[in-house]
Parts: structure tokens; C-alpha cells; sequence
């Protein structure tokens, strides 16, 4: 042992090996491989590869998928497999080939099928996930030329998007699929998938012109990597880091005795573990082993009692493993396998399961592991060698002692996992609950066996073991004991539930929380099980009588959606793009990963990057600021306190200030406090790290809004509207009905982080701030005043933006200030680029909100009054609170006509990162209150919910509570037209007929309008510029204010420019949205981007083309060039600006009246949702939505916002969930704990109709802004689950309006249907427990 660990001391001090790997086909060596570098960090900054893309560092979203290629010596074969760059050590890829979007195709050389279709299909907006869900889709298509639909969504489910909605995703590569019964070859266009055949409705896009799929125009696998791969004699690789070594022994030998000389070491084979811990935990690691190479760990051998599976297999290899030896053994024999090739299935994503191993999974020994409660269950057993030799050693209750630990010694090494056949009389079954259907960690998992003597149903053994119930994998012991020996029945089933309740006790206070429906699983997975094993009793003859109901899964089989839109009007030339399906005008270089985002721009000479120090105190003073240790480290440039800002320390808004770094007084965690510059962005959150902060504690932080009105801790003003005599009409009403609803927040969840670069020009104190940001003019006028510069020294650029929201507005200009005071203290390039967790501590997102209302109502469904107070919580500062507020009680209303109406607005100032603008801006969460306050009277007078909005909708010439004057005509053929194109009344009746016929799953059906107003309530902001050059070979560039963020503004730029000018958009370039082209801009945000912007590009253009009339004139047969280059002989100016001075709009809030919109963009959602009561799992099983959009610019980019919008609401209102500590600490800070709609979320049928026939004269060429109001229609799915859970309510007797907050998780979902299991669950106290997690 000593001899080994000199040896090793030795090693360490010599060089470590070349690294030698492939990428896309180029061969790439590493002298000096660190193992703390991930391949992504390496693609984008060593081989400057900037395609593949930086999410969340986690491998949860999918934006840095690339493709691996290895071969494999043993069998001689090339295995392909998708995976997360930002998960993979660079060390663990010697010998790999690996593709990045970059090698599948580019716009230099040829593109592939894969990226035409998601383009062509409209599936890129703000392009930031595209090149993950492309290499996703190519890693597939290398394996599987000919998919199914199945195999898409599942190789889809680990990559998340913000913008799309995921149908147009979808429909894109369904174009490869060869579905049984299905005409649709690649790029065939006759196909039964086309809309019903019907040739009349214009399509998306044209099938017929897709490039057909040849798999020979892949890159091949380097000759040299098998050569390598076949060397006869392997041996030890060693990579050394600054910190960390990295070890790959070639032999199960070596193996063994380098674990035994460092027991301490952790084998690393997918890095899915181990991974996260270096990088959110801070875990170091001097020594890890990799033994990826020990062929032991990956042999498979089947013997008549069940399966040797080598630990080192892949969870992929083992799932397709059992998918392939099931159908090969007789039913009986194969419970457990079948068992754990489901949990496979919905275990990870298809990215981690291609790397994570068996072993490693058992390993890591998860307090919620989907696989380990089915083991255990099943009596597997592990067999595990060492120094001292080798032993098996069985999966059961004392195999895990706690949260991450085993039983095994630490130099224990798992070589193979041992799954044992089952035997005839023996049933076996996994059953799990997790967030989101897919690629989530489960709440509650467990793995069932019962095993009965030949024909009886007398139990001889029974194991029963849950996971996410306690600190680790437990078995139900005591339970067990209750079944064995007994005949399995109702009687026995009781008994059993109630030993279950008592001996899997969960502590109110539990780490995790939702301890009352975790404990409700429990016994509803056990139900489940019952159901299951007297099926089988049934079919094997063991018991007679009529089979229980049978608990299918829920639908998942997505459908081709409708999607559908006007022709452009008769006589429209030919070459006027407007109004038709285009293309995004960057789709394409989004999906090759040649668009180019705020941290694609390479680094500049000397450039430092910048790491933020926060506050982990949520109220207290600072003490002490200690910087010395940070300054001391290795690549430390500088650190930057709120000392070094040469300007105003602050920014304003409406009146309140917000510090950019903190000097005596933190408010919240998260808080910015000072920042370190390095030379690398390791070194910099070294140096972080390293700051010492000290803290005095301030009494009594507020966090929630009912702690806020408690203690009177609100920002100024509150805000009032009244119409009519509320006092009056409650007493003239038949009933009355008060409630309250809270709805939680939502983060942002841009794909691209905060990201920014600050260059000092070098002389005369001039910097360019390449930001990403929605409001480039906001960026220029913080950075001169935090610098105490003219404004004309500064220009920020925004060449395109991974997603905004709403989110990328005011923080951004502080971190963009905070960051330019480092440039201008330095002289020194510093860029700044947010890791998810910190974007989501600090940024803050959708404000939640309570809202507490009282409702008088007639017994025929009218409503004669309502008053509403919502409370907001802002955060720690005012932000655009106050706005939100106002404009959520613009929308109190909605869609209805209530005649005495009074809204009141107070924004609560607590303890948390201050919230701020998010899509919707205040409307959803309006909305949604004033629907659930519908909701209520409907439940009170036993009638359908869509009967009351129908009653109580605006009708003719119409008032708002504000007194501006619309016409609702629209929104009622908004309404008329969903209904009858969602079938409405006949589905209705089905859901009912539905639900008369299941006990377990209930349907439900919504039907929710909205009435959204347009434009920035502050007139002063209502107004654009735009500046147009025609260059002499008559190419044209068109500037414009707004930013693209996937919204398409660009695309409808180029389709302005290209009507006025009359010449084809390949003529018309845009390349950046930039302060010193076009000053003055107001944020792209309100719908209202197009509107604006589009006007002022179009006062630009018409003045080009009136200049160049007199030419024309002269030569009416000339070419577009010849005019062009007439003009530059006659001197006229071909360059222009434009401008667009808006409505001026204001709201009166002393007289309660005003003008604060536009105009109205109306809409209508039907949504039908499939819930299972049990677990409050739900699919929206059909979603229709109706739009009046106006006349549509580009009806591609409209649907894509809608469908967007909607699916971003059904996150806001049926899963999102932000928890917070109870010191206030965010605990959600990425996609592992905070879920976002993924594939496995789209409605099944997705449909949307844009109102034909509709006509807006107040924007650009009958328009309508679409960006934002959709959102609120996700609400129709909150409501739909609501009416499911008001059917299984029924079932125990429950009528009436009742509670559900939102968002309706499964969680609430489960609990509000009030089953008999949730009914066993004692509910504790308020009060009488600390909470794990604050309600927000």
C-alpha cells in the first residue's frame, strides 16, 4: 500500500499524458489536459467553437449537445450517442470523435437535412437552443435513419425551449419519420399529415422542398481513433490540472490498487454526479479515477437465474439491453426487467443516460433514485471486489445508510449489478411522481414485488422500497410483514395502508417539502399496485368476479396540429414578402451555430472576465468587506466595490434608487455587494469565493406578501380604480361570494444568461457595450451616468438576444454598469457572462401575487359587481413594480363587462431579489384572478364556467372601468369561432361521459378569453427611429431600434423594407440594433416592437423610394441597380432615417380614467387536460386557439409567438414553482429543481386560427402586436385541470367553489381532488412547524 501511494506521489510530480481526440474530423491534441475543464468550456475557448452553447452547466437543458463517436475494440462497432458538453470532461473524451453543430453542416459548405427542417419549419426564434435540439436530432438520425415519433420526443426531452412552444420543433423532424401508415417519406409533400389534404389552406411551409436525408455525406469515424482503440497493450493515462489529477487506469488490476491506495478518490464514468457537486457545490477533488477503460465493468452475462450487468454499462445500453431481452424470455420471468425498462425511460434525458452508468446511478444512492427502490425490491445484488478480493452483497434496506452513502468500504469497487428473473406467482411493478413527466428527478418513487404460491392469492413474500421519502432508498418493512402468509384483499390492503402511514412518518419540516402529498403517494402507489396484482389475479384464474378499474397512462402520442391563416390578398406581388409564412431571417445560421450571441464575440488582447460577489444574508449590515485573500490568488486582477464608481452609484426609477453594489446595508440574498475581474472566469470565481463578507443581522426580514400586510411594508403609491356604486349593488345582489387566490412567480428562464462585454475604445473615454439587451438606449444612459461620461462616448451593440422576456431590461443595465466600472478601472476588455444559478438568485422574475375579492351576483349568471385588492410582491426594490401593478389593474376586467368594479393595487416591498417586467407584465396574474373569480360564481350556481363568461362578456359598443370606448366585435367572433372549432359542446359531453366512466383519471375542459391592451401605458415611449442606407450595388441596410430576441422583429423589418423599396428581401440586410445609428429607442418590449418600428422603417423607405421617383420616371424599364447607381451620379442622398411618433397614451389615476392603450389584441383558448387524480399528473390533451392578430406580417413568426407565449403561460400556471428558504435563500436555481414546459408538456393537439377577416387601422399595415397576450391563455389550462379536479372532488361529495392556488402542480392538483389516500393524510398545523420551503 505504501509502496503504491510513493508511487503515486512520484507520478504526480512527472507530466501527464497528450490527450488526443477528434472534433468534427480535425485532430486535436492537449498537452496539458486539466481535468476541471468541461468540453464545452474547451469548444468555446480553446478551438473557438462557439456553436454549442452555455444554458445551465448542468445538463439540464440541452443547449450544449454535441454528438460522441467511439469504437469499440470488443465488437468492432462505431457507437454514436448524444451528450452534454457542459457535463463531459475533457480528460474522459482521449480517443473520441466528437461532432458539434458545427461539423453536421454550415451555411460555407452545405447544410444539413437536420438543420433545413428545423428552420424551414419555423423552429428557431431566439435560436439559442437550436443547435442543441439539432445535434439532439442528428445523434438520432446516425443511429436511426428512419425514426418514429416516439423516438424524436424522446430524444428531444433533455432540451428545453424558451420560445417556440416545441410544435414547430416537432413538426420540423416529424418530416423524417416513417410512421406505420404514414405516406410521409423525407421531404415527400402529398402526405395524409398535410391539414386534412386540404390544398386550399396555405401551409407553413412546403414539405415538397426539403432536402431528402444521405446518411453518406456524414463526417466518417478517423481511421486512426480504431487504430488507437486496437492497441494490444493499453495503458494508464494520467492528465494533471492546477488542482486535480486525472487517472484512467487500463486494467481492473490497476484498478483495484489505485482505489485501494486512494479510497478517498471518486470513480468518475458519466460525470452526472460528481459533475454537479465540483461545480455548484465547490466539491475538490485532488485525485479521480476514471475507469471507462476497464472492460470488466462492461461485460453482460445471462445465467438461469437472471442477469450479470456490468456496473460501467450505460443507463441507455441497459435500457435498450431490456427492451432487447424481454420478448425473448416468457412474460413471467422478466417482472423486474420489465419494471426497470420503465423507469429507464423516463430516468434523466436520452444526453444522460447515454453517459451515466448502472453502477454509478446505485452508487450515488439518491434519497429519491428511480431505479434503487426497484432493485431492492426485485433482490438484486451488486458484486464488488477489492485488495482484499471479491464479495456479492445484496440491494436491500441495510445496503443504504444515508443520502449519498453505502454500505461498501470506500475502496469497494461495484464490477456488476446482478437482476434476478422472476418466477410464475410473482409480479413486480415500478411506479414514480416527479415535477415534469420528463427528464425531473421524482418527488416519489417506488418499487413493488409480491409473490404468491402457484394459484393461490395467499402472499408468500412480499418487498416493498420508496425513494424520496426519507434520507434514503427505504424499505416498507413493517408493511411487509402486515401482507405475508394473509390472502391479498380489500381487508389485508386497509391494514396495510394504515401500518404504511405510520411507519414511512415524514416530518412536516422534511427537506423537500410537499410532505403531505409525498406521504399521499406512499399509499396511492401501493392502490396502484393492488390494482395491478388483481389483474393479474383476474387473468391467471386466481380470483373471479369484475375486473377494478385499470389505471392506464396518461395519453402522450403528440398529433399533427392545424395551423391556420389568410392568403395574402389577390393581386399582392409575387415579391411583396408580407403577410406570408417566411422564414426567420437568421434561422439558418441559428441552426449551424454561426449566429453570433453576446459571448459568442471572441475574447479581446488582455481581456478579464467578472465574477459577482453576493450577499448571503437577506437583511443586514455589512461589517466588513475583506478583498486581501481574493487579490492574493492566481489570475486576480482586481476587485471592484462601489468605491471605484467614478459616477452615480445608483439607478432610478419612478423616484426610487437601487444601488449597483452595496457599501453598508444588504436587503436581500443575491444582493450585488462587489465584483472580481481575472484572467479567466475560473480565476474570477476563485476570487470570489475568496471575499470575506461580514454581517450584522437586522431583525425581522420580510419575505411574503401576508408578512408584508402584517407589518405594512409597501412601496408608494397605492394605486385605486372604481366605476359604479359597489355599496349599492352588494345590496341589491341575490349572493355574494368572497375568496382569495395566490399565484406564485416565475423566472425568466432565458436560454442565454445575462451576458456582456465592455471595451474601453482607448481614447477620449469612449467604450463599446456589446450587451445582451432588450434596451440598448437604457445600457448607453447607465453606463455614461455610472461613469460620469457623455452618453456619446458610449455605444452598446445587440446583434441578437437568447431570449429576454421582459428579463433583460433593468438588471441588465446594472450588471452592464458594474461591469463598465471594471473596464474603466483596469483599461481592460472585461466581459461578463452569468452561470444559471446566479442569473436566477439575482435577476428576479414575474411578480407573485395575492388577490383577495368579494363578488355579488345574480341567480342567472350576471355579475353586478366585484371588488378585487391584488398585492404584488416587488422584492427587495421598486423596479417596475408599480407599473406592473397599474397595468394589472387595467386588465382587471378581461373580456367582462362588470358595472360596478373597483380594483385596488399595493406593492409589497420584502425581502427578496427585487421582481421585475416579465412577458404579460402583471395581465396573466389579472387574469387569471378575475377568471378564477368566474370560476367561483359558476361553481356556486352549479353551471358550466363557459356559460357565465358568455353572460357577463363586453357586448356592442363598449366602456372599460377606465372609460375608453372599443368595440368587442372581434373578441366575440374570437369566442363563436373557438368554440366551434374545438367541437366544444360535443367534447364537453364526451369529458363528462368520461368522467362517469373513471374513478381514478378525470377530464377536464376550459374555454378563457383575453383582452389585451397594446403599447407602453407611458406615452413618451410610444415612439421609433430608423435609419435605412442603399449602398451603390444596390444592396440595402436597414437599422432599426428594436432588439431581436426571437420575436422575429428583424425578419418583419426586412419584409417592411422590402414592400416600400419593391425589391426582394435577399436585397435587404440587418445587422445589428446599435446606439449610435439609431439614438433614443425605447425598450422592445409592450407588443409593440413591430408596431413602432415598423412604421419608422417604413417612413425611412417611402423617403428613398420617393427620391429615386424621378429616375424611375425616366426609365421605367431599368433595374433596381441602375436606378440606384443613376442616383449616386446624380447626387441624391440613398441614405434615410425614419421616424414614428406613437399614440399618446396616459392613464389618470386621480380621475380613474385614460387612454393607456392603442388598441386591443383579442383572443380565445379551449383546453382539454387528462388528470390523474392520484398522483395529479395531467396532459393537456387538445389545445384551440383562436387570435385576432389583425392582418398578419408574417404568419410563421405570429403562430410561433402565439404557440410560445402559450406554452410559457402553461409553465406560469401549472408548473413553475420558484421556493425560496425560510431565510430567503432561492432554492430553484436551476433546471434540475425549477421546471420549465419541456416536449413532454406540448397539448397533444396543438391548434391555432388566426381570425380571418380582421382589419386594425391603428399599426403597420392592419397588424396587431401578438408578443405578450397569448401568455394569459395558458391560464385555459389551469382551469381545465380545475374542472378535472372539481369531477373527482364530486366523488367524495365535494361541490362548490373551493381553493386552488396557482400554479396547480401536481402537488395541488392531487391534493385539492381529495382523494381517500389524501384524505388518511393528517395535515399539520400552520405554525406548528418550520416549513422547508416559503409560500411565496
Amino acid at each position: 500500500m505504501l509502496k503504491l501511494s510513493v508511487a503515486f506521489e512520484k507520478m504526480s510530480t512527472m507530466r501527464g499524458d497528450v490527450l488526443c481526440l477528434f472534433v468534427n474530423g480535425i485532430k486535436v491534441t492537449e498537452d496539458h489536459a486539466d481535468p476541471e475543464t468541461m468540453f464545452l468550456s474547451f469548444l468555446r475557448k480553446r478551438l473557438r467553437l462557439t456553436g454549442t452553447k452555455y444554458g445551465c452547466g448542468g445538463g439540464g437543458c440541452g443547449a450544449c449537445t454535441v454528438m460522441v463517436s467511439r469504437y469499440q475494440a470488443a465488437t468492432k462497432t462505431i457507437v454514436h450517442y448524444s451528450a452534454n458538453a457542459c457535463l463531459l470532461p475533457l480528460c474522459q473524451l482521449h480517443g473520441a470523435a466528437i461532432t458539434t453543430v458545427e461539423g453536421v453542416g454550415s451555411t460555407k459548405t452545405r447544410i444539413h437535412p437536420v438543420q433545413e427542417r428545423i428552420a424551414k419549419a419555423h423552429g428557431s426564434q431566439c435560436g439559442f437552443c437550436t443547435p442543441g435540439m439539432v445535434m439532439s436530432m442528428y445523434a438520432l438520425l446516425r443511429n436511426k435513419p428512419q425514426p418514429t415519433m416516439e423516438d424524436i420526443t424522446q430524444a428531444l426531452a433533455g432540451n428545453l425551449c424558451r420560445c417556440t412552444g416545441y410544435r414547430p420543433i416537432v413538426d420540423g423532424f416529424r418530416t423524417f419519420c416513417q410512421e406505420t401508415n404514414c405516406c410521409q417519406a423525407n421531404g415527400a409533400s402529398d402526405c395524409c399529415l398535410n391539414e386534412e389534404g386540404n390544398t386550399e389552406t396555405p401551409h407553413l411551409f412546403d414539405k415538397g422542398e426539403l432536402q431528402p436525408l444521405d446518411p453518406t455525406q456524414d463526417l466518417i469515424f478517423p481511421p486512426e481513433l480504431i487504430l488507437m482503440a486496437e492497441m494490444a497493450n493499453p495503458v494508464t493515462l494520467t492528465f494533471r490540472g492546477e488542482r486535480m489529477t486525472w487517472v484512467s487506469p487500463a486494467s481492473l488490476q490497476e484498478l483495484v490498487q489505485l482505489k485501494t491506495g486512494h479510497p478517498k478518490a471518486p470513480l468518475v464514468m458519466g460525470n452526472t454526479n460528481i459533475g454537479p457537486d465540483i461545480k455548484f457545490k465547490g466539491v475538490l477533488h485532488p485525485l479521480v479515477i476514471s475507469p471507462t477503460r476497464v472492460m470488466e465493468l462492461f461485460q453482460v452475462t445471462c445465467t438461469p437465474e437472471g442477469l450479470w450487468l456490468g456496473a460501467g454499462c450505460s443507463l441507455s445500453e441497459v435500457q435498450s439491453l431490456l427492451e432487447k431481452l424481454i420478448p425473448q424470455y416468457p412474460e413471467e420471468k422478466t417482472e423486474l426487467l420489465r419494471a426497470l425498462a420503465q423507469q429507464l425511460r423516463n430516468l434523466g434525458s436520452q444526453q444522460i443516460r447515454n453517459v451515466a452508468s448502472l453502477g454509478g446511478n446505485i452508487m450515488s444512492a439518491y434519497p429519491n433514485s428511480d431505479l434503487n427502490p426497484v432493485l431492492a425490491a426485485g433482490n438484486s445484488k451488486v458484486s464488488v471486489i477489492s485488495s482484499g478480493g471479491k464479495r456479492e452483497v445484496p440491494l436491500n434496506q441495510d445496503f443504504f445508510v444515508g443520502s449519498g452513502r453505502t454500505i461498501l468500504e470506500p475502496e469497494e469497487i461495484v464490477v456488476s449489478v446482478f437482476i434476478p428473473f422472476s418466477r410464475k406467482g410473482e409480479f413486480v411493478r415500478a411506479f414514480r411522481q416527479a415535477a415534469r413527466k420528463e427528464s425531473s428527478f421524482p418527488t416519489v418513487t417506488t418499487g413493488m414485488r409480491v409473490f404468491f404460491s402457484e394459484g393461490s392469492r395467499v402472499v408468500q413474500d412480499v418487498s416493498i422500497y420508496y425513494g424520496g421519502v426519507g434520507p434514503k432508498t427505504v424499505s416498507a418493512a413493517q408493511t411487509c410483514a402486515a401482507f405475508v402468509g394473509k390472502p391479498w384483499d380489500d381487508e389485508t390492503l386497509s391494514q396495510a395502508y394504515d401500518i404504511l402511514l405510520d411507519e414511512l412518518a415524514l416530518p412536516p419540516s422534511a427537506p423537500g417539502g410537499k410532505t403531505e402529498f409525498r406521504r399521499s403517494l406512499t399509499i396511492s402507489f401501493l392502490f396502484r399496485f393492488n390494482l395491478e396484482v388483481l389483474h393479474k389475479l383476474r387473468e391467471t384464474n386466481v380470483i373471479g368476479g369484475d375486473p377494478p378499474e385499470r389505471i392506464q397512462p396518461l395519453p402522450r402520442e403528440i398529433q399533427p396540429g392545424l395551423q391556420e391563416f389568410q392568403h395574402v390578398p389577390d393581386g399582392q406581388s409575387d415579391q411583396d414578402p408580407v403577410g406570408r409564412p417566411v422564414m426567420h431571417r437568421s434561422a439558418i445560421s441559428q441552426a449551424t451555430g454561426e449566429a453570433v450571441y453576446c459571448d459568442d464575440i471572441p475574447a479581446a488582447d488582455g481581456e478579464l472576465f467578472l465574477a459577482l460577489v453576493t450577499s448571503s444574508r437577506a437583511h443586514a449590515k455589512i461589517t466588513k468587506l475583506d478583498v486581501s485573500e481574493a487579490l492574493q490568488l492566481p489570475g486576480v486582477a482586481d476587485v471592484i466595490t462601489a468605491r471605484d464608481i467614478p459616477g452615480k452609484k445608483g439607478r432610478s426609477l419612478q423616484g426610487s434608487d437601487e444601488e449597483l453594489l452595496a457599501e453598508t446595508e444588504v436587503s436581500c440574498i443575491g444582493q450585488m455587494i462587489c465584483a472580481v475581474v481575472a484572467d479567466t472566469r475560473a480565476h474570477a470565481k476563485q476570487g470570489a469565493a475568496a471575499v470575506k463578507v461580514g454581517y450584522e443581522d437586522l431583525p425581522a426580514p420580510v419575505f411574503t406578501i401576508e408578512e408584508a400586510i402584517e407589518k405594512s411594508s409597501f412601496f408608494e403609491p397605492h394605486r385605486m380604480i372604481e366605476r359604479g356604486d359597489l355599496i349599492k349593488a352588494f345590496g341589491n345582489v341575490d349572493q355574494v361570494h368572497e375568496g382569495k387566490m395566490q399565484l406564485g412567480g416565475q423566472e425568466h428562464f432565458y436560454m442565454e444568461t445575462q451576458s456582456m462585454l465592455v471595451v474601453p475604445a482607448g481614447e477620449e473615454k469612449e467604450f463599446n457595450a456589446y450587451v445582451s439587451t432588450q434596451w440598448p438606449t437604457g445600457v448607453q444612459d447607465a453606463i455614461a451616468e455610472t461613469l460620469g461620461i457623455p452618453s456619446n462616448r458610449v455605444t452598446c451593440h445587440v446583434r441578437r438576444i437568447g431570449g429576454a422576456f421582459g428579463g433583460k431590461v433593468m438588471k441588465t443595465a446594472i450588471l452592464a454598469c458594474i461591469t463598465s466600472v471594471a473596464a474603466w478601472k483596469t483599461g481592460r476588455a472585461v466581459r461578463c457572462v452569468l452561470e444559471r444559478g446566479e442569473d436566477m438568485l439575482m435577476t428576479g422574475g414575474r411578480h407573485p401575487v395575492l388577490g383577495k375579492y368579494k363578488v355579488g351576483f345574480m341567480n342567472d349568471g350576471r355579475i353586478v359587481a366585484a371588488d378585487i385588492h391584488f398585492y404584488a410582491n416587488a422584492g427587495n426594490t421598486l423596479d417596475e413594480s408599480l407599473m406592473v401593478v397599474e397595468k394589472l389593474l387595467l386588465h382587471m376586467d378581461n373580456a367582462y363587462n362588470i358595472p360596478n368594479l373597483r380594483g385596488r393595487g399595493t406593492v409589497c416591498r420584502t425581502n427578496l431579489p427585487s421582481n421585475t417586467a416579465f412577458r404579460g407584465f402583471g395581465v396573466p396574474q389579472a387574469v387569471l384572478i378575475v377568471e378564477n373569480v368566474i370560476n367561483d360564481v359558476a361553481a356556486a350556481l352549479g353551471r358550466p364556467a363557459d356559460q357565465i363568461r358568455e353572460i357577463n362578456m363586453y357586448k356592442g359598443p363598449s366602456l372599460t372601468h377606465y372609460k375608453l370606448e372599443f368595440c368587442p366585435d372581434n373578441l366575440l367572433r374570437c369566442w363563436e369561432e373557438c368554440k366551434a372549432r374545438s367541437d366544444f359542446a360535443a367534447r364537453r359531453r364526451a369529458v363528462e361521459q368520461f368522467n362517469q366512466q373513471s374513478r381514478w383519471k378525470k377530464r377536464g375542459m376550459s374555454i378563457v378569453p383575453i383582452k389585451y391592451g397594446i403599447a407602453f401605458g407611458e406615452g413618451f415611449l410610444n415612439q421609433a427611429g430608423a435609419l435605412v442606407h442603399i449602398y451603390k450595388d444596390g444592396s440595402v441596410l436597414v437599422t432599426h431600434g428594436g432588439a431581436e430576441m426571437g420575436q422575429g422583429i428583424h425578419t418583419k423589418m426586412q419584409q417592411v423594407a422590402s414592400r416600400e423599396l419593391r425589391i426582394p428581401p435577399s436585397k435587404i440586410y440587418i445587422s445589428e440594433t446599435s446606439t449610435s445609428t439609431v439614438p433614443n429607442a425605447p425598450p422592445s418590449a409592450a407588443s409593440f416592437g413591430t408596431d413602432a418600428n415598423g412604421m419608422a422603417v417604413k417612413d425611412a423607405c417611402q423617403t428613398l423610394y420617393q427620391r429615386l421617383e424621378p429616375i424611375r420616371q425616366r426609365n421605367p424599364k431599368g433595374s433596381w441597380e441602375s436606378w440606384v447607381v443613376q442616383a449616386i451620379f446624380e447626387k441624391i442622398s440613398l441614405s434615410a432615417t425614419g421616424f414614428f411618433r406613437g399614440p399618446d397614451l396616459y392613464m389618470d389615476w386621480g380621475k380613474m380614467e385614460g387612454r393607456p392603450c392603442a388598441y386591443f389584441t383579442f383572443g380565445v383558448c379551449c383546453c382539454e387536460v387528462e388528470l390523474d387524480c392520484l398522483t395529479g399528473d395531467y396532459r393537456a390533451v387538445r389545445t384551440d386557439i383562436v387570435a385576432d392578430i389583425g392582418r398578419s406580417l408574417s404568419p410563421s413568426v405570429d403562430i410561433g409567438q402565439i404557440e410560445g407565449a402559450f406554452m410559457q403561460g402553461l409553465g406560469l400556471f401549472t408548473m413553475e414553482e420558484l421556493k425560496f428558504s425560510p431565510s430567503g435563500l432561492l432554492y430553484t436555481r436551476g433546471p434540475s429543481q425549477y421546471k420549465i414546459p419541456a416536449v413532454c408538456d406540448v397539448p397533444l393537439q396543438f391548434n391555432v386560427y388566426l381570425l380571418p377577416d380582421s382589419h386594425n387601422p391603428h399599426a403597420i399595415y392592419s397588424s396587431k402586436g401578438i408578443g405578450e397576450p397569448v401568455l394569459a391563455l395558458g391560464g385555459s389550462v389551469f382551469f381545465a385541470i380545475k374542472d378535472a379536479v372539481a369531477a373527482a372532488r364530486s366523488e367524495s361529495g365535494l361541490v362548490g367553489p373551493f381553493p386552488l392556488d396557482s400554479p396547480a402542480t401536481p402537488e395541488r392538483a392531487c391534493l385539492a381532488c381529495n382523494s381517500p389516500f389524501v384524505q388518511k393524510i393528517p395535515v399539520s398545523k400552520p405554525g406548528s412547524f418550520k416549513p422547508w420551503a416559503l409560500n411565496i
